[in-house]
Order: structure tokens, then C-alpha cells, then sequence
């Protein structure tokens, strides 16, 4: 095995564009599409930052959650979003076959090139959230999302929380399994399943208040990210 895994950086909402051919059922929401529900503000700013800085392969995709969430299984409930619910079923398969499945062909092929060449993959996710949720202010900055059943996926975010925590203000709630819990379905979750303990799979979410900051600000939080994964055992 290999000393250093493979590094992949994903970010699955880093955008809220709608193809032409499902713009009307996205007709009259604008509001909705930019708000926090359409897209992940910032992620993929800081994905491609962090993925720069350490060297990483980097997949992206800028079409909004709402027409498909990219971070879900097939068959979970909120893989299509309330949008969609009028669409027919032959429509929204289309709509995996353009949009979903090329791009966790896109995933499984960067892993298992990357289990190829290395023998093990740290892949990291990129996301924001929203400061605000159903009325309750969140209580973090940063969250490190992980299987806590994993022992490296644990070890590594702890110790990853340490050095963000060593490096930060003291204002900076940098937090573990916060505001998601990270073995709650997802793209990571799948990959696990996939591909066992040679994977492992790191959320990022980075509260979207920091990303109303001036770009410098964001940048360096980014590039502190970046830095702080390099230096911690295990990545």
C-alpha cells in the first residue's frame, strides 16, 4: 500500500444552473433556486481551492440540487426535490441519465484509478449550509462529516479538527458529524458500501455566513482547509 491514498475533492452542488429542456418546470422560482435549497453557495469556490492547493482530482457539478441531488441514493426520498414531482417518471429518468449517473461514473472511475495506483482514496466533499435552519441559528463554522463506525475516517477528522482549531480564532466553532450527521445517505456512504476500507470518505461543510465574506477572506479559508488536511496523520 502506498504511504500517501489518492485525494479526490468533489463538490455535487456547486451551482443552481437548470438545463434548457426542465427550465419550465423552474418557472417563477428564482428565489428558490438561489437560496441555499437550489445550490451550495461558495462550495465550489472552496472545492477547487482546497483540490488546487493539495494537488487533488476535482469533480464538480454546477446544475441546481433541485433538479437531482447529486448526494443521494437512487430511490431516497428527496433524491428529486418537490420541483420535480410533477414531472413523469420517463422524464425524470431521463433527467438521471444525463445528470446523475455521469457523474458517479465519473466518481467511481477517479476511486478506482485511484485504489489502483495507490491502494487507498481519501475522498473529500465539499458543501456549505445554510446559518439558519427552520428558524434555529447553527451553532458551527465548520463541520467535519464522517462514519463514525470508521476508525481512520474518525481518527483523521479528529485529528483534522485539532489542527483547524489550533490555527483559527476561538470564534471559530470548528465541529465533528455537525450540522449532518456523516453516515446519513450520501455519496460517501455509497462509495464506502462500494468499495470497503481501502475508501475514505470526508464531508466538508463551511457555513455559508463565511461565504459572504470579501474573497480574500474566503481563499484563505480555503487554502487553511487545504493545509491543515496535508499536515494531519492519515490523509
Amino acid at each position: 500500500m502506498a504511504a500517501e491514498p489518492y485525494l479526490l475533492v468533489t463538490c455535487e452542488h456547486g451551482g443552481n444552473r437548470v438545463p434548457a429542456a426542465y427550465r419550465r418546470f423552474f418557472r417563477g422560482r428564482d428565489r428558490l433556486l438561489a437560496s441555499h435549497r437550489g445550490w451550495d453557495p461558495g462550495a465550489l469556490e472552496a472545492a477547487r481551492i482546497i483540490a488546487g492547493r493539495l494537488g487533488a482530482r476535482l469533480l464538480t457539478c454546477e446544475t441546481t440540487r433541485l433538479l437531482v441531488d447529486l448526494n443521494r441514493p437512487l430511490g431516497h426520498p428527496d433524491l428529486f426535490s418537490e420541483v420535480m414531482a410533477t414531472a413523469p417518471a420517463t422524464e425524470r429518468a431521463e433527467i438521471l441519465g444525463h445528470c446523475y449517473h455521469p457523474y458517479h461514473a465519473s466518481v467511481r472511475a477517479a476511486i478506482e484509478a485511484g485504489l489502483a495506483r495507490h491502494g487507498r482514496v481519501l475522498h473529500v466533499g465539499v458543501h456549505s449550509f445554510t446559518p439558519v435552519r427552520r428558524g434555529v441559528r447553527r451553532a458551527v463554522e465548520i463541520g467535519l462529516l464522517y462514519d463514525p463506525g470508521r476508525q481512520r475516517e474518525r481518527s483523521l477528522c479528529r485529528a483534522w479538527q485539532a489542527g483547524l482549531i489550533a490555527r483559527l480564532p476561538r470564534r471559530f466553532r470548528v465541529r465533528r458529524n455537525q450540522p449532518y450527521r456523516g453516515a446519513a445517505a450520501g455519496l460517501t456512504t455509497i462509495c464506502r458500501r462500494r468499495y470497503g476500507p481501502a475508501y475514505l470518505g470526508i464531508e466538508i461543510e463551511i457555513n455559508q455566513r463565511l461565504m459572504r465574506r470579501p474573497a480574500r477572506q474566503r481563499a484563505e479559508l480555503a487554502e487553511l482547509l487545504a493545509e491543515t488536511l496535508r499536515g494531519t496523520p492519515g490523509s
